[in-house]
């Protein structure tokens, strides 16, 4: 069935499938219609094909599974299009006025002479040639739309897409849909090669084999953590990726390497007597460290502090005894120009970097305190009563684009910097490390500062396990625990964990509870009735200042399934609570939300009594709460927890998920009140030893564990830990031996 008729207004759009509820008047009656129909606009015709269905809470509509559009035709029509909204600078008063002059030509004017919007009073020659640009842009996009769709490309993608390629959009994902691996965040291989076979194109193509090799180094990038993989690995994951026999994948995996390294898009080297391949960024960036901290390392310059006049001074001041540990860190710090300081909770390095910075603040004011994430910065302010910053604030993110994130601070335009302390170094990947040792002068005095039992960091490298592990670097490790009183167990217990011991799980400390819930339902129960009323009543505390803290993303006790619930309790659906949805969420105001990806172009402003602060960039695992949500643009905002307030778009709101509950690989760096820990039975590669250490230190005042005794024991046992290809302490050892030749 058909029916022919103008949009009247947009009801619902979800942009993630492009599912739109619309009214549409059709021969005098207004009907609701429902479908796909992410390109169509308010006073659009359209033609539609489907039937009528039965809806039991909103009654009978039309269901259409293909649609037509074309420009609206009526000066009515028109009106209602160009006052939609749609085009920027164009509002109900101007759309008044450009159809009383033109009628129904305007559309036509627009797109063929726009330069005649002139004519119309209130319309500068300038603003009528943007009028004519946006909207031939619209219509492009449009098209590139409509064209993307039939692939099976959802509507959010569909739009990035376009914006990437623009009017070659068509061209290009016809003549290569492969390039989009290379160049669309959030494309990766399988999708292009569905779109590849309806176009056609071989499966023995060179396209499809260049964009295997690399969509391969790049998965293993993302979830693995690895720099590099040997070749032959390579090569067997993209042949099994392909399908292909041997001989046909053999020939053309060469061929395609030897292409990539002419293009220099990848190196091929030799580590540990394997041939191995990497993308030529990693390596760039690897050796760029390596290089970075040998020359450093070679050219340390002894300072003019009294080191242990410094180290007397700040015990006098604080009425504190340093362990002589504390002091050996103190000493190295002070005294090298690159040095690490690694140890578990309660092991003082806190302390320790009190200490460093009084020593330092009576020689320097060009001091650095950062951390990889805001709250990790947030909580290192307050613990040292100085000012920290993020890694990327402080070197200031200018652009995000083909090639990565570009700093304001780089090679070109260092940091005034004389000493720069780095905390949770665990958390801190290749690519960030080498931004940040780029931006800093060659005389800056480096402190790293983490823990080496922690999960590694979420992108790629080992970084600090590798700077430990080469051997050339100053280390102190830290051991002895002096963070504890009598009635606590979360650092003792944390220790235990660290050392394949089971913790204290009597329920005898104020601190530290187990619940023995043997089955996954009444786990699940446990931990929802645990954040909505037994620890909020115990703590005198908000649910939402209680965290979760799940080993895994699906299943009862997973984080999906969890969040869902509690946000059914904490934050139900009220009539005054506008919310947003999306494929398989949804999220309303109120609501505690995460940052799931880098975004480094959004913007953000914090309002202070004196003066507003402004920046651009959020960033994964950024936690906040949505404050206000626009029925009609379906604008967000969020207020984070270091007061950024954000204002995100319908299509950037698709990166915020709610956070109620979240992985533990995602809480790195993060410290909370009180977090409980459903502790799941899975597989030895995900529930670790590490895994559940890094979950526990996670709380500053309460840990509750809830599971049976069997599955705690399983993961404290197993210390498997996923190794990672990695180039870094190898590179570093080859850069010290030619700086040791070369100043001998």
């Amino acid at each position: 069935m058909r029916i022919e008729g103008n949009v009247e207004d947009i009801i619902f759009r979800n942009m993630d499938t492009g599912y739109t509820v619309m009214n549409v008047e059709s021969k005098g009656e207004l009907i609701t219609c429902v479908g796909k129909a992410v390109s169509v606009n308010v006073g659009e015709n359209v033609s539609l094909t489907g039937e009528y269905v039965t809806n039991a809470k909103f009654g009978d509509q039309f269901s259409f599974d293909s649609i037509d559009v074309v420009e609206p035709r009526t000066k009515d029509a028109i009106f209602k299009y160009l006052s939609s909204g749609l085009i920027r600078g164009v509002g109900p008063v101007t759309a008044h006025a450009i159809v009383d002059k033109f009628g129904e030509d305007t559309l036509s004017i627009m797109e063929y002479a726009p330069e005649k919007l002139s004519e119309v009073r209130g319309i500068s020659h300038r603003k009528a040639i943007e009028i004519g640009e946006y909207f031939a842009d619209i219509k492009r996009m449009q098209n590139a739309v409509i064209f993307l769709q039939q692939y099976d490309i959802t509507s959010n993608l569909a739009v990035k897409i376009y914006n990437v390629y623009k009017d070659k959009t068509v061209d290009t994902v016809s003549a290569n849909p492969y390039q989009m691996v290379e160049d669309i965040d959030g494309i990766g291989f399988l999708s292009a090669d569905k779109i590849a076979v309806k176009m056609g194109i071989e499966p023995d193509s060179p396209f499809r084999m260049r964009a295997a090799i690399l969509h391969v180094l790049s998965d293993n990038s993302e979830k693995c953590g690895h720099t590099f993989l040997p070749r032959e690995s390579l090569y067997l994951q993209v042949r099994d990726l392909l399908s292909l026999d041997d001989e046909i994948a053999n020939a053309l995996f060469d061929n395609e390497i030897e292409r990539l390294q002419i293009e220099n898009s990848v190196k091929c080297f030799t580590s540990k007597g394997e041939a191995c391949v990497c993308t030529t960024l990693f390596y760039i960036m690897e050796s760029g460290i390596a290089s970075k901290l040998a020359m450093s390392m070679m050219s340390n310059v002894e300072g003019s502090l009294d080191v242990d006049r410094e180290i007397e001074e700040y015990q006098r001041i604080n009425s504190i005894s340093l362990h002589e540990t504390q002091k050996d860190a103190i000493r190295q710090a002070l005294k090298n120009q690159v040095t690490i300081i690694t140890g578990g909770p309660g092991t003082g390095k806190t302390t320790i970097v009190r200490c460093i910075l009084q020593a330092f603040r009576n020689i320097t004011r060009k001091i650095f305190l950062l951390a990889p994430t805001g709250r990790a910065s947030k909580r290192l302010s307050e613990a040292c009563s100085y000012k920290a910053s993020t890694i990327h604030r402080a070197l200031e993110v200018s652009f995000k684009g083909e090639g990565g994130v570009r700093f304001n601070y780089n090679e070109k335009n260092k940091l005034m910097a004389d000493v720069v302390i780095v905390d949770e170094m665990s958390m801190v990947d290749v690519s960030l490390f080498y931004s940040l040792l780029r931006a800093l002068p060659s005389t800056c005095k480096l402190i790293l500062v983490g823990d080496k039992d922690q999960l590694p960091s979420v992108g790629a490298g080992n970084v600090l396990h590798d700077l430990i592990s080469c051997g050339h670097i100053p280390c102190v490790k830290l051991t002895h625990i002096y963070r504890q009183d009598n009635n606590s167990l979360i650092v003792l217990n944390a220790h235990a964990i660290n050392d394949g011991k089971m913790p204290d799980l009597s329920n005898h400390s104020s601190d530290f509870f187990y619940e023995n819930k043997p089955e996954l339902a009444d786990m699940a129960d446990c931990v929802v009735n645990l954040v909505t009323m037994r620890l909020p009543k115990f703590l005198s505390c908000e649910p939402t200042d209680i965290q979760v803290l799940c080993p895994m993303k699906s299943g009862l006790c997973g984080v999906d399934n969890l969040n869902k619930r509690l946000q059914a309790i904490i934050n139900p659906p009220k009539l005054n609570k506008t919310e947003i949805e999306f494929d398989t969420r949804t999220l309303r105001e109120g609501d505690k939300v995460m940052q799931v990806v880098n975004n480094y172009d959004l913007e953000w402003r914090k309002s202070q009594e004196k003066f507003d602060e402004h920046g651009q960039g959020v960033f994964n695992g950024d936690i906040g709460r949505i404050t206000h949500i626009d029925t009609q643009t379906g604008e967000t905002t969020v207020l984070f927890d270091d007061d950024r307030e954000c204002v995100y778009s319908r299509i950037d709101a698709h990166e915020l998920y709610s956070c109620y509950s979240m992985t533990i690989h995602k809480s790195q760096g993060s410290e909370f009140d009180a977090v409980v820990i459903p502790v799941v039975a899975g597989s030895p590669q995900i529930v670790t030893r590490n895994l559940l250490y890094t979950a526990v230190t996670r709380a500053k005042k309460l840990v509750v564990l809830v599971g049976p005794k069997k599955n705690i024991a399983r993961m404290i046992y197993n210390d498997y830990t996923a190794g990672r290809f990695s180039m870094l302490a190898e590179l570093i050892k080859v850069k010290m031996s030619q700086m040791e030749q070369l100043y001998s």
